[in-house]
C-alpha cells in the first residue's frame, strides 16, 4: 500500500466515524470504525464496522448505517479532498463484541466465579 492510500485510509476512518456519531441519527449501539480497506486507485473502500449494544441495536444500526451509506459518501466527498469520491461499503464485524466477551469471562475466572 503506497503511502497516499494509507493517508486516504486513515482520514477515511476518521471522517466516516466522526460523520456516524455527528449527522447519523437514530443509531442506538457504540459503532466502532475497525477498518477502512481501499482500493489502489482509491476508488473504493470497502469499511469494516462493529456494534457495541444488545443484538437488537445491533441489528437497528446495521440497517440504519445501510440506509444512510450514500449520505456518508456524501458527506466523506464534501471532507476529503479526492478526484473521485470511493464508493463505500459497509461490512459488519462482530470483533469487538467476541473481544469484550472473552474480557468478561477472564474477569470472571479471575475473580473465581467460574
Amino acid at each position: 500500500m503506497s503511502l497516499r492510500n494509507e493517508r486516504v485510509r486513515k482520514e477515511l476512518m476518521r471522517d466516516i466515524s466522526e460523520i456516524l456519531r455527528k449527522e447519523i441519527r437514530g443509531l442506538s449501539g457504540v459503532v466502532s470504525i475497525v477498518d477502512v480497506e481501499v482500493s489502489h486507485d482509491n476508488s473504493y473502500a470497502k469499511v469494516i464496522y462493529s456494534v457495541l449494544g444488545s443484538p437488537e441495536q445491533v441489528e437497528k444500526d446495521k440497517e440504519i448505517i445501510e440506509k444512510n451509506t450514500p449520505k456518508v459518501r456524501y458527506e466523506v466527498g464534501k471532507r476529503i479532498r479526492l478526484r473521485l469520491t470511493p464508493e463505500i461499503k459497509f461490512v459488519y464485524s462482530d470483533g469487538l463484541e467476541k473481544g469484550s466477551k472473552v474480557t468478561e469471562l477472564i474477569d470472571k475466572i479471575s475473580k473465581g466465579e467460574i
